[in-house]
């Protein structure tokens, strides 16, 4: 069993409120001999669709001293997580989940932001406290 990052169950609170089934906790990845763990899968179905939107979550804290070794080890992560979806699971959307502190406080930075859309990453920015999304960035 993975160990849950710290706001593991937050998000996944927060995705129910905003109308989200978590169908995957942990999200499993299985391509060839690789095998890899996002945090969550979801999927919410929309009234004017017939087919729902699916997305993938992976949650990543911040927590460390170095925000900088932290964003390199997300984006390693979601370019790993996004080639296998690739080939599994081309419709499901994914997304890396921030606190909406780390949000303002550091990936909002200038370069940040380039690295950010140079690597195309959607983020899904929460409110741990009150377990909300604040917003979903493209």
């Amino acid at each position: 069993m993975p160990r849950y990052d710290l706001y593991h169950q937050p998000v996944k609170r927060a995705l129910v409120k905003d109308g989200w089934l978590i169908t995957a906790d942990p999200f499993t990845l299985e391509y060839k001999e690789l095998r890899v763990l996002a945090d969550l899968a979801a999927e919410k179905v929309l009234a004017a669709e017939k087919v729902g939107r699916k997305i993938a979550i992976e949650i990543k804290v911040f927590g460390s001293a170095s925000p900088v070794s932290e964003l390199e080890k997300a984006i390693g992560q979601y370019g790993l997580y996004r080639s296998l979806l690739k080939r599994l699971e081309p419709e499901r959307e994914l997304f890396l989940a921030v606190a909406q502190d780390v949000y303002l406080d550091f990936l909002q930075q200038g370069a940040v932001q380039e690295v950010l859309a140079d690597h195309q990453m959607r983020l899904m920015v929460f409110e741990p406290s009150v377990e909300e999304i604040v917003a979903w960035i493209n």
